[in-house]
């Protein structure tokens, strides 16, 4: 897949974890009905490897769907053999060289701007800037903009509607969203209220500056 294309295309990216491996397959689809794109199920919730393969078998081989929290060459691995399609990491370890190989492109962790430089050494598709709201938040973001102009950053963590806005006006690719989004749907919470937040997130990018 081209995931770059596609960050750029929807802006958005939903993280599911929980504890409910069935409600968190529930949440997965729910997403998708949503047309929620881009969604990466993170390999730290319950069962994730099999809510993966039952989400893939679910969607079709055609829908993009990450695993998330890759730390490891077997986490790559197995999240390859389960399904996913891209690989997700909150940092630069051999989890993005052993992704990478298997031909699985990496949104890669990096906070620094040394972190850039070795992603891109790893060969990391796209840099997701985590914690975002840790590093500075959007004038972080602004910042990076000006040594690294055609990077494809993605702000992680402490994204709600508001802060989704004002990362991608300055200057981010797409936003990573896990609980402001996903609420407590990935633990069997009400999927309802899930469509309504997913809705608002994509009117959020939609509307938000480039």
């Amino acid at each position: 897949m081209d995931l770059r294309a596609a960050l750029a295309a929807h802006r958005l990216v939903a993280i599911v974890r929980g504890d409910d491996a069935d409600a968190a397959l529930r949440t997965v689809l729910t997403l998708a009905e949503e047309d929620v794109e881009l969604i990466e199920v993170s390999l730290t919730g319950k069962d994730a490897l099999r809510v993966i393969a039952r989400a893939r078998a679910a969607l079709g081989p055609d829908r993009p769907l990450g695993a998330g929290t890759v730390l490891t060459a077997d986490d790559a691995v197995a999240a390859h053999r389960a399904g996913a399609d891209f690989a997700v990491t909150p940092g630069l370890g051999e989890g993005v060289t052993a992704a990478r190989d298997r031909g699985m492109p990496v949104l890669a962790g990096v906070m620094t701007p040394t972190d850039v430089i070795t992603a891109r050494t790893l060969g990391a598709t796209a840099l997701k800037i985590f914690p975002a709201a840790q590093a500075g938040g959007p004038a972080y973001v602004k910042a990076l903009r000006g040594p690294f102009p055609h990077e494809a950053l993605v702000p992680v963590g402490g994204v709600d509607e508001t802060a989704a806005r004002a990362h991608l006006a300055a200057g981010a690719t797409a936003v990573g969203v896990g609980s402001p989004l996903i609420g407590d749907a990935g633990d069997g919470g009400s999927l309802d209220d899930l469509r309504t937040r997913a809705r608002a997130f994509r009117a959020a990018v939609r509307e938000a500056r480039p």
